[in-house]
Parts: C-alpha cells; sequence; structure tokens
C-alpha cells in the first residue's frame, strides 16, 4: 500500500485523536500517505478529506473529540451508499482504512471490508460495550469526568441531607454506572442487566435513614429507565429529598486520561501496522494489556456482558 486513510465515526471520545496522530505517524514512518476524511462515513461519501503529514497531527495529542470530526450517515447504512463509498475512497486513491468508533462504526467497517477495502477497526466507545476488548478508547476519560462530578454532588448531598440520583451514559451498557459506583462510594447503581428492585432499594436508604446516614447517591445508567421516576419514588417512599443530575455529552468530552493516550497510541500503531502488513477485516483490542486481532465478523455478532462479580462488589460496598 502506498496510500491509506483514517475515519473517525459514531460518538467521539477522548483518545480518538492519539489514535489517530499514532496510525498516521506510523504510516508516515513506513513511506506511505495519509489522508484523513471529515466527519466520518458521511466524509468518505462525499469524498471530503485532507492530506495528513505529521505537521497535521501535531498538537492533538492532548485534545478531547476527534479533530477529524465526526457525524452519522443515514446514506452510509444503504447498500447503494455503501458502494458509492467504495467508489471514492477508489477515486481518491486510498487503498486501506483504519476505522475507529463504535459498534455501529465497526458493522460500517466490516460492510466495507466486505466489497473489497482492506479495513482495520479500533474500538472507541465509553460505553465499554465492545467485544474482544478490555476497553475501549475514551472509557477512561469518561470514568474519571464521572467521577469528579459525583465527588462534587456529594458534598452538597452531605450538605443538605439529600438522595441525589445521577444518570451516566451507557445505553444498553451498565459498565459506567457499576464502575463509578465503586470509585464514588456510591450507595446503589442501577443497570439495564440487572432489573431493579425498588422497594428493597427504598428498605436499604431507609435503613441508613434509620442509622443516621441522610444523604445518598445512586447512580443510574441511561438506558435502565427514567431517573426522574426513581427520584420520586424513593421521596414518596422515605421522605428523602430528592435531586436528579443527567451528566450528558460532559462524560464525553475533556483532556484524555494518560491511560486512554497510552492506548490510543498503541491500538493505532498496530493497526497501521497491520493494514500494512496485508491484515484486512479485523479489530484491534486491549486483552490483557496485549495488543490482539480479532476478525471483525466476530466482533459484530457478539456481546459484551457486565460482569456480575463487579456489580456485587458494587452492591456489598454500598450498603
Amino acid at each position: 500500500m502506498k496510500r491509506i486513510g483514517i475515519v473517525t465515526s459514531g460518538g467521539d471520545c477522548s483518545g480518538m485523536n492519539a489514535a489517530i496522530r499514532s496510525a498516521t505517524r506510523t504510516a508516515l514512518g513506513m513511506g506511505v500517505q495519509v489522508v484523513g476524511f471529515r466527519k466520518g462515513y458521511l466524509g468518505v461519501l462525499k469524498g471530503d478529506h485532507l492530506e495528513m503529514g505529521s505537521k497535521e497531527v501535531a498538537g492533538i495529542l492532548h485534545r478531547g473529540g476527534t479533530f477529524l470530526q465526526s457525524a452519522r450517515s443515514d446514506e452510509f447504512r444503504t447498500e447503494a451508499g455503501r458502494e458509492k463509498a467504495v467508489r471514492r475512497i477508489r477515486e481518491i486513491g486510498v487503498e486501506g482504512l483504519v476505522i475507529i468508533g463504535g459498534d455501529g462504526s465497526l458493522k460500517g467497517a466490516l460492510a466495507l471490508h466486505r466489497l473489497g477495502v482492506p479495513v482495520i477497526g479500533i474500538p472507541a466507545s465509553i460505553d465499554n460495550d465492545i467485544p474482544f476488548t478490555d476497553m475501549a478508547l475514551g472509557v477512561d476519560t469518561a470514568l474519571n469526568n464521572i467521577i469528579y462530578a459525583v465527588d462534587c454532588i456529594k458534598d452538597t448531598a452531605s450538605s443538605h441531607d439529600r438522595a441525589f440520583v445521577i444518570e451516566v451514559m451507557g445505553r444498553n451498557s451498565g459498565y459506567l454506572a457499576t464502575m463509578a459506583a465503586i470509585a464514588t462510594g456510591a450507595e446503589y447503581a442501577i443497570i439495564p442487566e440487572v432489573e431493579v428492585d425498588l422497594a428493597e432499594l427504598c428498605n436499604q436508604l431507609r435503613h441508613r435513614y434509620e442509622e443516621g446516614r441522610s444523604n445518598a447517591i445512586i447512580l443510574m445508567a441511561e438506558g435502565a429507565g427514567k431517573a426522574e421516576n426513581i427520584a420520586e419514588t424513593i421521596k414518596d417512599a422515605i421522605g428523602f429529598e430528592t435531586r436528579v443530575t443527567v451528566l450528558g455529552h460532559y462524560q464525553r468530552g475533556g483532556a484524555p486520561s494518560y491511560f486512554d493516550r497510552m492506548i490510543g497510541s498503541r491500538l493505532g500503531n498496530v493497526a497501521a501496522k497491520l493494514l500494512l502488513a496485508g491484515e484486512r477485516g479485523k479489530m484491534v483490542g486491549l486483552n490483557c494489556s496485549e495488543i490482539v486481532a480479532t476478525p471483525l465478523e466476530s466482533v459484530v455478532v457478539s456481546e459484551k456482558r457486565q460482569q456480575d462479580e463487579l456489580f456485587g462488589l458494587a452492591a456489598i460496598l454500598g450498603v
């Protein structure tokens, strides 16, 4: 290969720029030209790209999000749209792609692979719901953002004898809520993978109140229900003054943590090397500190489940 492209797709997260920078400089060091497609698959369809040398990726390592930007594309989800994307890629002279993104982005990568475009995927999702990698890009930074916010909220919860229901991102994954609950000492984590027993939750909080502990933090994954309903139930059941805080997109942004800078750099380096060595249709992931490549066919049909022992730990420590 003489020319490869890099795409960041789907939801942004910290660490993407580290992966872009690493993949770019690795390829350049091997004598290969690099182009970056702006705004994900939408940019691929439009042929919207920029030539990337070492200068173009300087000064991006410490920035959150993706300097290539990202966007959704309904057209790319269609067969005709994907065939159009392949034509654009070939018109630009790109012979292979490094694609950085979540589950939907990796499904798009697999579709391009099946149409004859060599691809290597890099998992990037703060939900940490992508299988065959211990951690995806952005997870560690998001957790640190959540922990900082919860620590701040705990101060006002203790000052005013309140129960706070704090909604974090996660869709159908309770990873962020569970891990943040352990790390912040939250009293409860509500996640989609485990049906919540609101009566038992209220009993636990009532017991805390009777012991003289008149504030509480409950972390809730966004896919587990409505935070407002949980707050009202708590208020009606035990008389706690309750508040709801939705952290929203605050979790995604900010300077990437050391871990996300390192994993982004490692994944970007290996992705570029594998692509240029003739590998295709794979995702690189972190497995027990090693970078391991897994076929995209396996990645997109598998499910990463919440670890029961972690949820159990969160429940025990919250008592």
